[in-house]
């Protein structure tokens, strides 16, 4: 047994020396390969093992297996220890490979319409306003001139909560908001989700975006009211674009309209989008009711304002040639990575 012990003594010393001489990937390769390759030293040993007396061989192989695991252990530091030393000085890295570019994300495309719509209010002097998305009925409803008995206060058509609130049908409250905080003159637009009980088909959903507009000043006139959507509508959907007004009723606003904007798809010639009309409907607006100015503690004799507001999904549709709007809310990537 001494000469084994003898034989594996030197080998695990020789093994050490060349480890640690290594200086590059190809010669520490090299020192392992002598050590436990097919001709390797301890792979013999590991055969000379086998011929020894059967009193003899457990002590023999634990002090095998404790050598190799030294030295294992040795190859496994110095390794990393040559990687170090390459990845400091460049070695080993081929710097003609092209990068791997993580793949970034990008904005949906309800957030893109309602960024631009932004953009282009801002350009005529309206800010950005906010509000809760749970509201009182008050700043949903009363305050906004909406009767006791109009459909849209029906729980079937809104969110209550038990305390008596609920979730915004409109923006519009936060109209109410901002006038019962700042005297006039007043000019915002307030982008935001709504909720209302709907069932979700192709041009419908229980949750959407809206932005609405209010222009509150001395003099104003629905003639400012018809510049300010000309001007939205051509920025937003190009040069060529045309708006009308039609008559039409709401709560809030008196006189109230209906404006559409001619259709992007055929240029006011009649298309199946336009139900062959030259015109898209995009939603209502009008002249701030007396009521609702009085509701505030704005006086109608001396302040006059106009209001609207649209959809944002609805733009988004007729934008991006959209037919569904549940393809905005199923998180489909093959749809979404096309914006």
């Amino acid at each position: 047994m001494s000469a084994f012990i003898e034989k594996l003594k030197a080998a695990r010393e020789d093994g050490a020396k060349n480890i640690c001489a290594a200086s590059d990937p190809q010669s520490l390769e090299a020192a392992r390969a002598a050590l436990f390759g097919r001709n390797g030293v301890f792979t013999a040993l590991g055969k000379e093992l086998g011929a020894l007396p059967a009193e003899e061989k457990p002590a023999a192989g634990k002090s095998l297996n404790d050598a190799k695991r030294e030295l294992s252990a040795l190859l496994d530091e110095t390794a990393a220890k040559i990687a170090g030393q390459g990845a400091s000085t460049g070695e080993g890295i081929d710097l003609t490979l092209p990068g791997r570019r993580r793949r970034t994300g990008h904005k949906h495309p309800v957030s893109i319409v309602i960024d631009d719509c932004v953009a282009i209010f801002r350009r005529m002097g309206f800010i950005v306003a906010e509000g809760p998305e749970i509201e009182t009925v008050f700043n949903n409803f009363d305050a906004l001139n909406t009767p006791q008995d109009h459909p849209s206060r029906d729980p079937a058509d809104t969110f209550y909560f038990e305390d008596g609130r609920l979730l915004r049908t409109q923006t519009s409250p936060v109209q109410i908001r901002v006038m019962e905080k700042q005297s006039p003159p007043v000019r915002i637009v307030a982008p935001g989700r709504c909720f209302r009980r709907d069932t979700p088909d192709a041009t419908h959903s229980a949750n959407f975006h809206q932005i609405e507009g209010l222009y509150v000043d001395k003099g104003v006139s629905m003639s400012d009211l018809k510049s300010v959507l000309l001007y939205f509508a051509k920025e937003l959907m190009g040069p060529d674009v045309e708006i009308r007004l039609r008559p039409h009723f709401f709560p809030f606003t008196e006189p109230s309209v209906e404006y559409d904007f001619s259709c992007v798809m055929c240029a006011g010639k009649g298309c199946r989008v336009c139900k062959q009309s030259g015109w898209l409907e995009i939603s209502g607006a009008g002249m701030v009711n007396p009521a609702v100015l009085r509701n505030v503690g704005y006086d109608p004799d001396e302040w006059s304002g106009f209001a609207f507001g649209m959809g944002i999904e609805r733009i988004a549709m007729i934008r991006y040639r959209i037919s569904d709007i549940r393809l905005l809310y199923e998180n489909e990537t093959r749809f979404l990575e096309q914006f």
